[in-house]
């Protein structure tokens, strides 16, 4: 049989796409040494790690980044943005536009946009995936794709032909599951027939790095100019000194260059940021493209082929949501694999990927399509309000209230398997939202943690007993501990679950001061900030579960039934023997 062919390669995963989304995705599944992971990408790595393209992290970005302990890297090397400025077409500083919103982006440690060019990111994530033991194949092209209908669910029911764009030599790599992270001329995608949905305008934006000298005041931040030939012009301060300026190439700015080459971006750049002076010391990356919004119809088709990124979603730079977009969906769906192919949990798991993300994806776009408009000084198509309306005045309103949704911090999910409402109901958090970062004290050193650095995403589910205060609690907090002892359940899932007590009080003995054997690792919260933050009253206290992701999956109320209530949660989709 083809399957026992030794030219014919066996894989559990098959990563099509070498950039962060690709990387993301290969990681969390080699967290696991069981699981046989190859990841490709057609484009030899010295174009791949040229500079330019996506630079921004937002605030949610930032933490899944740190569950995955690639954060603290990257915050090595960025510019970390916490100031904005907006300048009208006279250079006059405007309060509250623009870019505005990012100055208040609270309730995170990340509460910066994290400002690093996509090379400089790529080098961290590929030095670490090979640290778990895996490597990027670079110019490595799919050029055939074939989903084999008769092999089993749990087979490889996946035949990829992959060439050497090098040698011209092809191999057949058989798998069980397939990502398409190729980008917006995805090849997965195209194969596979699915739809892409959308349009592309006839708007075209530039964008420029380079080191620069300017007599702009407040130039090393994220600003805004409110050009008259140019849109809403970016400006950005990025790592190792540089700077982005982006803007709006209009059609008839681009009937003076038969080619618009380095030479022609410099010359309209400099026109952009007018009355502002600038000149480029060096250019490290130009680029001209056309803005437009697409959606694939699906993001998981026949059981074993995901997209992510921009295979499934492309949308214009303006809202700075690319790369982030992207990395929430490796994140989404890293775990849920993960899972799956080590057998632990129920293939019918995976569907929530698109039912989660795809939704978060098109409100993406539907903002996307607003905010390119208005950046172009075109007011929104469905807009019902002033027709004189200021669209840079416009654009600092629609900023400001989605900022929450383009910080990621407020990106939510609906009910599913994974998402259910408990017993405790709707505490300040809900099955389905972020779980917030919260500080905590450890036992016998009280040295500060966060609980995001205690629940990092290896793809494990997070029981949180919110202890409160114990000597309230005390009844609720022993009838727990005996029926977690009791468990038949618990014991054989401890390599998928683990579990953390936090207590509203401090002491010098975690076993005193709870009165009961703890449950999994103790942290202190002395001042109950973590017990406010989830809502979680001191005298009755609660459990939260978190996803390996880091949102909410379920909160049950304290006691002895909480532990039948986590158990049939669980069994509905995770499988142990």
């Amino acid at each position: 049989m083809e399957d026992q062919d030794p030219e014919v390669q066996q894989v559990d995963a098959l990563i099509v796409g070498g950039g962060p989304v690709g990387l993301i995705t290969a990681i969390q599944l080699s967290f696991y040494p069981e699981l046989t992971i190859s990841i490709i990408e057609k484009h030899p790595k010295s174009i791949q790690d040229t500079y330019g393209r996506a630079i921004t992290l937002f605030p949610r970005t930032s933490e899944m980044l740190d569950q995955l302990n690639l954060a603290d890297d990257l915050a090595q090397q960025c510019f970390a943005c916490r100031k904005t400025v907006n300048y009208d077409k006279d250079g006059k500083e405007v309060q509250g536009r623009g870019w505005a919103f990012m100055e208040n982006m609270g309730d995170t440690t990340w509460n910066f946009a994290l400002v690093l060019r996509q090379k400089f990111q790529e080098d961290i994530f590929r030095k670490r995936l090979r640290e778990l033991g895996g490597e990027l194949e670079g110019e490595k092209e799919l050029v055939g794709l074939q989903v084999l209908d008769e092999v089993e669910s749990d087979g490889y029911k996946v035949k990829a032909v992959v060439r050497d764009c090098v040698t011209g030599m092809e191999r057949i790599v058989r798998c069980k599951y397939l990502i398409g992270a190729d980008g917006g001329r995805s090849f997965v995608r195209g194969a596979l027939d699915i739809p892409f949905d959308g349009s592309t305008t006839e708007d075209k934006w530039v964008r420029i790095d380079g080191i620069i000298e300017t007599d702009m005041p407040k130039c090393r931040g994220y600003g805004a100019i409110e050009s008259p030939t140019h849109g809403n012009v970016l400006w950005v301060a990025l790592d190792h000194g540089a700077t982005r300026i982006g803007f709006a190439f209009t059609a008839e700015r681009q009937k003076a260059y038969p080619e618009f080459n380095e030479e022609a971006a410099i010359a309209e750049a400099i026109a952009s940021v007018k009355p502002f002076k600038l000149e480029f010391k060096q250019v490290d990356w130009f680029t001209v493209y056309s803005v437009g919004q697409r959606i694939a119809r699906n993001f998981f088709v026949k059981g074993c082929v995901f997209l992510v990124g921009d295979a499934c979603h492309t949308h214009s730079s303006g809202a700075a949501q690319g790369m982030n977009t992207g990395i929430h969906d490796a994140v989404n769906l890293g775990w849920k694999l993960s899972l799956i192919l080590r057998r632990v949990a129920h293939p019918s798991l995976l569907e929530t990927y698109e039912n989660e993300r795809r939704p978060n994806v098109q409100k993406l776009i539907d903002y996307d399509k607003d905010i390119s408009r208005l950046m172009t000084m075109q007011l929104p198509e469905d807009w019902q309000g002033d027709p004189n309306a200021d669209p840079n005045q416009t654009l600092g309103v629609v900023l400001q209230e989605a900022s929450m949704f383009t910080s990621g911090l407020s990106i939510a999910f609906d009910s599913n398997i994974l998402n259910v409402e408990g017993s405790a109901g709707a505490l300040l958090v809900s099955p389905g939202q972020r779980g917030p970062d919260v500080k905590l004290q450890k036992p016998g050193t009280f040295e500060i943690t966060r609980l995001h650095k205690e629940t990092p995403n290896v793809a494990k589910f997070y029981i949180v007993v919110f202890a409160g205060d114990p000597e309230k609690t005390a009844l609720p907090l022993k009838s727990l501990s005996e029926a977690i002892s009791c468990s038949k359940f618990f014991p054989k899932a401890d390599l998928i679950i683990s579990w953390l007590t936090i207590s509203a009080k401090i002491g010098p003995s975690a076993f005193e001061l709870l009165g009961v054997t703890p449950v999994g690792k103790v942290f202190y919260d002395p001042e109950q900030t973590a017990h406010v933050r989830y809502g979680v009253d001191v005298t009755r206290g609660a459990v939260v579960v978190l996803r390996p992701d880091g949102w909410i999956a379920t909160i049950t109320e304290f006691g002895s039934k909480a532990v039948r209530e986590l158990e049939d949660y669980f069994e509905k989709f995770i499988m142990v023997e």
